[in-house]
């Protein structure tokens, strides 16, 4: 692999850098061997690194970086030729997010990293800068589809804990309370089984150098909090299926006395008719 050569600031306008979220992952390998046939194309592990040439200049950075867990960051690209890429993706998506998340910002080259005004300023043309970036570019994308699901359950089952408070008990029939319980297991399940995708990545194991441009970026859009406050609302989630789940105990042990009660109300009744008959 061939770094582009380094560049003086002022040769390189403010260009966008944007990062799609489009499905819960990508098939890379079928990906992969689209693409290699028309770009200088790259596989590393859980990404595949496009490169597409520019028409204007050779020196000017465009790059695809495409992350397994379905989230595809561009540079250097316009809006047009974004969603065109996005579209021949689609045959390599495993469920396809109905809305796409996405995260955008400008970049340029200076003489130190920093962001400023969502300006991100990288030291070098390193292609290995720019994928320390897009990582935690991803991550911000990744974790907003999480934020956006997790409230979304929140909302739509918010309501059964004031029924419960307001009536003492709730509303809803054993059928309903396991869709609930179901509908509840499978959106906490799907985000605690990707939620190692947002950890630091293992490729800062083998590029510690490139690691503080993705602690920068990790810090702007504030992963760590966010992960935090993701946490606790599935704590929520969780507590509200323990809750419902003693709700459709309470409701089997309620209608098991109620068969004992007539049980026993029957064997009086046949006794006294044997008795009294």
């Amino acid at each position: 692999m061939t770094n582009i050569p380094s560049i003086v600031e002022e040769t390189i306008p403010s260009k966008r850098c944007v990062a799609y979220c489009t499905a819960t992952a990508f098939q890379l390998k079928p990906l992969f061997d689209a693409l290699k046939l028309h770009h200088k194309t790259t596989m590393f592990k859980d990404l595949v690194h496009i490169e597409v040439q520019s028409n204007q200049s050779e020196a000017q950075v465009r790059d695809i970086f495409c992350f397994s867990y379905g989230v595809a960051v561009f540079w250097g690209f316009e809006e047009a030729e974004e969603k065109e890429f996005l579209n021949l993706y689609k045959p390599i998506e495993y469920r396809a997010d109905e809305k796409k998340e996405r995260e955008v910002m400008n970049f340029s080259f200076g003489t130190s990293p920093k962001i400023e005004e969502e300006e991100i300023i990288l030291p070098d043309t390193d292609l290995f800068s720019r994928l320390a970036v897009s990582h935690g570019l991803a991550q911000s994308v990744k974790l907003a589809t999480f934020e956006n699901a997790i409230q979304k359950t929140i909302n739509t089952t918010k309501t059964i804990p004031e029924q419960l408070a307001t009536r003492g008990k709730i509303p809803l029939s054993k059928r309903e309370i396991r869709k609930k319980m179901g509908e509840l297991f499978i959106e906490r399940s799907s985000i605690n089984l990707h939620s190692d995708i947002l950890d630091i990545p293992e490729f800062f194991w083998d590029h510690s150098e490139v690691e503080p441009l993705y602690t920068m970026i990790a810090m702007h859009l504030d992963l760590e909090t966010r992960l935090e406050v993701l946490n606790q609302r599935l704590d929520i989630v969780h507590d509200l299926f323990e809750m419902l789940g003693n709700e459709l105990n309470h409701q089997h042990s309620s209608k098991l006395e109620w068969i004992i009660i007539w049980l026993i109300v029957i064997e009086v009744v046949i006794t006294l008719v044997h008795q009294y008959g």
